[in-house]
Order: structure tokens, then sequence, then C-alpha cells
């Protein structure tokens, strides 16, 4: 009768070596598709931060508006459109109360502008800040929400289109006689450069058409 030989030392060595390799390359692959799973994610959640953050400024941008109805001998104005290149302030018909009886209507005035990030020292974020209630007080040291738009940004440039002239400017200012008084920009262009989640710098543009460019005026 002939006995069962069993595995051999070498050949048991050489089965675990194979299985060895054989959970190696499939821990490498399960590795790699959850890193790129987590890139990814992680360029998807900033492409969403961006965008949301230029829908918001072109949703207040339409809402943009001057009036003649108010005292103009004033040195804060209610109603106003100051742009730089690096920055914006304008009025608004673009607040929503958050209480049903809230003392708000839905005017406002609105600020875009680039700062230290509080939260990420030695980076810059874009912030918004917008007042609840407009007044002829200082703006500086008027109460208003602060809010962060995009945190971890570059540079923002803001340009503006004057609809007479037709050419994009770097500056616009309704306060002043020797500017732009009286009358809005066309259309304002943005221009966000900013980093992804692998660290790459990009950039990103949209238009917001303002839909009322005279000023408003009516009978008192």
């Amino acid at each position: 009768m002939t006995r069962q030989r069993g595995l051999t030392l070498i050949e048991i060595m050489i089965s675990l070596a194979i299985m060895g390799f054989m959970m190696t390359i499939a821990w490498t692959t399960i590795r790699s598709a959850s890193e790129a799973r987590v890139n990814f994610t992680a360029l998807e959640e900033r492409n969403h931060e961006v965008r949301v953050a230029m829908a918001r400024m072109v949703q207040d941008l339409q809402s943009a508006y001057l009036s003649s109805n108010e005292d103009q001998s004033f040195d804060n104005r209610r109603t106003l459109f100051v742009g730089k290149s690096e920055a914006l302030r304008f009025s608004s018909f673009g607040h929503v109360s958050l209480w049903s009886d809230a003392n708000e209507s839905d005017q406002t005035l609105i600020s875009y502008y680039v700062d230290d990030d509080r939260e990420n020292q030695g980076k810059d974020a874009l912030y918004r800040k917008e007042l609840r209630r407009t007044s002829n007080e200082p703006w500086e040291g008027e109460p208003g929400e602060h809010d962060v738009l995009l945190r971890d940004i570059e540079k923002v440039e803001i340009e503006y289109w004057d609809w007479k002239d037709k050419k994009w400017q770097e500056t616009w200012d309704t306060t002043k006689g020797d500017s732009e008084p009286k009358r809005l920009p066309t259309r304002v262009r943005i221009e966000l450069t900013y980093k992804n989640g692998r660290g790459e710098e990009l950039k990103i543009s949209t238009q917001a058409r303002l839909l009322l460019q005279e000023e408003l005026s009516f009978p008192q």
C-alpha cells in the first residue's frame, strides 16, 4: 500500500510566498483606489466651494442698483458702486431676512474683499460683508455679517465693462463726479486664482450681468 506524500517544507514556503505576493498586490491596489477616491473627493469638494462662491457673487451683482432718492450731499451714501481690481462694495436688492417679523428690507450694502484667513495662518480668504440695514454712517464702523466665501486663495481680479466706452475698466466709482456717477457697469468680470486639492494653482473666471444700469428715480 502506497503512502500519500504531504507537502514538503519548500513547497509550503513557496505557497506562502505566492500568497504573500498576491496579498501585497491586492493591498496595493486597494490602497491606490482609496487614495484616488480621497483625492477625487477633495478635488470635487474644492471645485464645489469655488463654484458656490462665484455663484453667490454673481447673484448679488445681478441685483445691484443705484437710487437718486437720497441726499446726494452725504459723504456715506446708501446706494453706490465702488469697485477696484481686488475689492468691491455696492448696494443691492439681494438681502434676505431671516425672520418674518424682522425690521429689514431687501436693500443692503455688500462688500467683497481679500484678507488674512483667521483660521489658516499665512493664507488669504475671500470675505463677504453685508449690512442688515443701510445707513449714512461710515461703512467701516457699521455692524454686518462677515462670511468667508472661499479659503486659501491667491488672488482676485475684478473688471468692469463700460458700455459707453466699450472697454473693461479696473475701477468704477459712482460717488465721484469725474468717474461714473449715476450709472452701473453692464457686466462685471471676476477671476479667482486659487489652489485645488492637489495644491495646484488654477484660475477660474465668470461674468455677472447687472440688470439695472441706470439710476432709479421715483417721484416723492
